[in-house]
């Protein structure tokens, strides 16, 4: 399978660092920051649509602009661009997500995708109210999607599990075309919701080898199943014309860090539930001593950064070969992103993807 590029989008903010602290000479943190305003937002949709990307995760949680929201303003100012909003299965009711869907489809041309979060900071997922386990969550998900796909047959389903239960369910209008589901996660739990009923299998970018046997583990459990699914993985990227600037900038990111958060960070992450956080802890310890964990393949946002932690970093060329290398161990989906996402998307756009189509990897 052609390799499917992807970028992410910055509803949360964006800035020249992962995370910024104050020092003599310097203006506010607050300044250096750039708002997720609409104008803001646009640019770096226009850009990944200009660039040649397939789509951009749209992110959720506390600290985000709405993904629906912000995907469903977006979709009016590009033309090509798909949107992957990232889905919590335990805020809203399958139903209406279906609904909403369908209508998210129809308006915008068939250009929804979905990126189902059933995992995350425990903290954060009370705020929501939600106060089930880890497998409890993924068993959750799994019901959700059952129910979203049953319903989008556009026939009355009907549905009793242990968290959803729907009577004659009815789209009275599907959309012509279902959105792709991705679901992310490394526990065993995140495999099989993914096997039953995602698309893609998404899991938060490693070294190589430890990348290629998690995924070679996830299609030996699809085969075993007859089950057909693709693979993808999620990393930060810092691209340059040559290897020594891209890893002065790595050097620059972690100079711009708060030592105090760092540390209050590691504890956060080690009490964590979520196995993805925990291979993301695990790979930043194992880091050289600037945080390289193989060739070109950094921990740096793991130190600070919830989520995924490793980025690619080199010159265009080695970019390009470390994407190479992901692509022959099963990678059909890659998710990038960089700082800032507009630089950054321009960067790996120019630098990098002719060198991929030159190789023939690109979808």
């Amino acid at each position: 399978m052609a390799l499917h590029l992807h970028w992410f989008l910055p509803s949360h903010s964006d800035g020249r660092d992962i995370g910024w602290r104050p020092r003599a000479g310097h203006a506010s943190a607050r300044a250096a920051r750039r708002d997720p305003d609409i104008g803001y937002l646009t640019q770096v949709a226009l850009a990944a649509d200009r660039l040649g990307f397939e789509s951009v995760l749209t992110p959720t949680g506390l600290f985000c602009e709405d993904a629906w929201l912000t995907a469903a303003v977006l979709a009016r100012e590009t033309e090509r661009l798909r949107f992957m909003v990232a889905l919590r299965p335990g805020v809203t009711v399958p139903t209406a997500v279906a609904q909403m869907a369908a209508t998210f489809q129809r308006l915008s041309g068939g250009r929804l995708m979905f990126n189902i979060v059933a995992g995350g900071d425990p903290d954060e997922l009370r705020r929501y109210g939600d106060w089930l386990d880890h497998d409890a969550r993924f068993a959750r998900a799994e019901e959700f999607l059952t129910v979203l796909r049953g319903v989008w047959r556009g026939e009355p389903f009907s549905f009793t599990g242990e968290h959803y239960q729907v009577a004659e369910a009815l789209l009275a209008k599907p959309a012509d075309v279902e959105p792709t589901i991705f679901v992310g996660g490394s526990s065993p739990a995140a495999q099989s919701v993914a096997l039953s009923q995602g698309d893609v299998y998404l899991a938060w970018g490693e070294s190589p080898p430890q990348l290629g046997e998690l995924i070679a583990g996830v299609r030996e459990r699809a085969a075993a199943k007859g089950a057909r699914l693709s693979c993808g993985t999620r990393f930060h990227v810092i691209a340059r014309d040559t290897e020594r600037e891209a890893w002065a900038e790595a050097d620059r990111l972690v100079a711009g860090m708060d030592p105090a958060k760092v540390e209050a960070a590691r504890a956060r992450f080690a009490r964590s539930e979520s196995e993805g956080q925990r291979r993301m802890a695990a790979m930043s310890a194992r880091a050289d001593d600037r945080m390289e964990v193989h060739p070109n393949v950094w921990a740096g946002y793991a130190m600070l950064r919830p989520g995924a932690g490793a980025a690619l970093v080199g010159s265009h060329e080695q970019v390009a070969e470390r994407i190479a290398e992901l692509h022959a161990l099963g990678v059909d989906h890659l998710l990038l992103s960089g700082q800032p996402h507009l630089e950054e998307a321009y960067w790996f756009g120019e630098g990098v993807l002719p060198l991929l189509k030159a190789d023939g990897i690109l979808a």
